[in-house]
């Protein structure tokens, strides 16, 4: 199906979505704040006190299993102090944006939906880690935003996702490709369309609507890469929706791992087998994020 087709339908069906959410304005200035050279540490804390539902919940997950603090932290100055300026970052973003989607449970479940989008976001990070690309937290942030056309699809279309999901049971299935057979677009579609009306940086945009495409992207196809990778390893280590997703490739003849190695030719010697049972030991530490995010949005 054409693109151009694609988009315009997903552009009508985002726009029949009465109720669809605005992102808190300070998801929006973390993402700001990510690009400011010198930004203090000061700044930060002062942006999360200004929203006193979000500082109860940067404290109340600072002091979750995730972080370890060996003692009670009561206050954002000693979370900032804790945690670090770029995790208190990461932190602020997170607790802001998932509010987004709460009581928007569809066909896809919050909590599995919150596992693969952060899966996603922490495989990212390493991935861009071991490439050298120079941002690895707005490699992790990209990460955890790819798929929100996939929760609003399956919140405001229902029934078409259900009818989609029955008729491949049992069996392997790329989702992108069933939602172009079933809605005539995609999630990547609708993503970006809402990325776009919640006005975010451009490159955030080009990943959330070719993060299955990276080879069509034009302003940051490395990042793309990172994100199309870090989605197809946390699909094979069982971080994909519950198990309703396709859930085999060959990196070797993927586009991203490609345009990677060009990027960084070191990727040539990377085991693969042991990086995936890398990921395995990361499985624990991202339920322990979602548990801990649902934990901090009870807190209100």
């Amino acid at each position: 199906m054409e693109k151009a087709a694609m988009m315009q339908t997903a552009q009508a069906m985002v726009e029949s979505f009465v109720d669809l959410p605005t992102i808190p304005q300070v998801a929006t200035r973390v993402i700001e704040l990510l690009d400011k050279p010198g930004v203090e540490l000061d700044e930060v804390a002062d942006m999360i006190l200004a929203d006193q539902v979000l500082a109860a919940r940067v404290i109340k997950m600072v002091n979750s299993p995730l972080y370890q603090p060996s003692h009670e932290i009561k206050s954002v100055k000693r979370a900032l102090i804790y945690l670090g300026f770029r995790h208190i970052r990461e932190l602020a973003f997170t607790c802001s944006f998932v509010d987004v989607f709460q009581g928007r449970d569809g066909i896809i479940d919050l909590k599995s939906f919150w596992e693969h989008s952060f899966g996603v976001g922490v495989v990212s990070k390493i991935i861009a880690q071991r490439v050298r690309y120079p941002d690895t937290e707005k490699a992790y942030l990209v990460g955890i935003v790819h798929d929100i056309g996939e929760v609003f699809l399956s919140y405001y279309r229902q029934n078409d996702f259900r009818s989609l999901l029955d008729s491949v049971q049992g069996q392997p299935f790329r989702l992108v490709e069933k939602e172009v057979q079933f809605l005539g677009t995609s999630h990547n579609e609708i993503g970006l369309c809402i990325a776009k009306k919640w006005n975010f940086p451009a490159d955030y945009c080009e990943v959330i609507g070719l993060h299955h495409a990276p080879d069509e992207a034009t302003l940051d196809p490395t990042l793309c890469a990172i994100v199309n990778l870090a989605d197809l390893f946390c699909c094979v280590r069982q971080l994909d929706y519950g198990g309703n997703s396709w859930v085999s490739f060959n990196l070797a003849e993927e586009r991203a791992w490609a345009i990677l190695k060009e990027y960084a030719p070191n990727l040539a010697a990377l085991d693969v087998e042991r990086f995936c049972y890398e990921l395995d030991d990361r499985v624990p530490e991202i339920e322990d994020m979602v548990r801990s995010i649902f934990q901090g949005i009870g807190a209100k």
